[in-house]
C-alpha cells in the first residue's frame, strides 16, 4: 500500500490518498493519479523514506529539495535545510521541564504546574 499527496497550484497538499505502489503493474502511479485528478501528485511515506516527511494537508512540496515541508509554526523559526523541519532560533532547554514557545519574546517559557 502506498500513499499519494495531491498538490494545488502553490504546491500545497490538499489531500492524501492510499494507492498502488509506484511501478506496480508497470504503471507510473504518480502520473496516473495526477492525470485522473488534473492535479500534481507526489508519493509520500509514513516512515519518511520518501520526500523527508509524510505529507499532510497544508504541507508544502518543495521540488528543489524533493521534500514535503510542514507548515511553519512561528514566524521566527528557521527551516533546517537537512531535515526540512522548522526549528526555533533558540533551542528548547533539555532539563526535563516543560516549555512553551513565546513568539513575542522569542524565548522558551517554563510551564508551571504541569
Amino acid at each position: 500500500m502506498a500513499h499519494y499527496a495531491f498538490l494545488d497550484s502553490n504546491n500545497i497538499v490538499t489531500e492524501v490518498i492510499v494507492g498502488r505502489h509506484e511501478g506496480e503493474d508497470g504503471v507510473d502511479w504518480e502520473q496516473y493519479y495526477g492525470n485522473f485528478r488534473g492535479q500534481t501528485c507526489k508519493r509520500t511515506s509514513y516512515n519518511g523514506n520518501i520526500r523527508k516527511h509524510y505529507a499532510g494537508i497544508g504541507y508544502t512540496y518543495d521540488a528543489g529539495r524533493d521534500a514535503f515541508i510542514p507548515p511553519k509554526l512561528f514566524a521566527s523559526w528557521i527551516l533546517n535545510e537537512t531535515t526540512c523541519v522548522w526549528e526555533p532560533p533558540t533551542p528548547m532547554p533539555t532539563n526535563g521541564k516543560q516549555y512553551l514557545w513565546d513568539e513575542s519574546t522569542k524565548l522558551w517559557i517554563e510551564v508551571a504546574n504541569v
